[in-house]
């Protein structure tokens, strides 16, 4: 993404002052875009009912509804929902960094040979993608 900028004001002063309130509103923008996919991601773990086998686990002992293919995952001890985190902002390339630290992610995201994939960040990012754009739009006319 690029950003355009004419200085028609000649009063440096006005500008410095335009170019640190834009700064802030990108940041704030870009907090809350990152959290809007983290919290989307999340949600879709936590919530909605899954297809997939019921087994049961133990320590502690209990019975498990597993995702189905093409699901987010279910959770079960609520680990993976725990370790989705906003990790970094980075205003210069406006940008953000959503991960999830669960070692078993990539796994559950992309899949296996032996386990077809249970996306959760990738679909939380394409729900929000329309927000995130006229959240955007509307930081522009927000800098004072």
């Amino acid at each position: 993404m690029s950003v355009k900028v004419k200085v028609i004001d000649k009063n440096p002063k006005a500008f410095d002052k335009y170019s640190k309130s834009f700064q802030i509103q990108l940041k704030r923008t870009l907090g809350k875009a990152g959290m809007m996919v983290r919290n989307t991601a999340v949600q879709s773990i936590l919530s909605g009912g899954k297809s997939g086998k019921v087994y049961e686990k133990y320590n502690p002992r209990r019975t498990h509804r597993s995702s189905g293919e093409g699901q987010a995952p279910a959770s079960d001890t609520g680990f993976l929902a725990s370790n989705i985190v906003l990790s970094k902002i980075n205003e210069q390339e406006m940008s953000i960094e959503v991960e999830s630290r669960a070692e078993y992610s990539q796994f559950l995201e992309f899949g296996t040979q032996n386990m077809k994939a249970r996306p959760f960040m990738f679909p939380a990012l394409e729900e929000n993608k329309p927000k995130i754009r006229r959240m955007f739009k509307q930081t522009r006319g927000k800098a004072k």
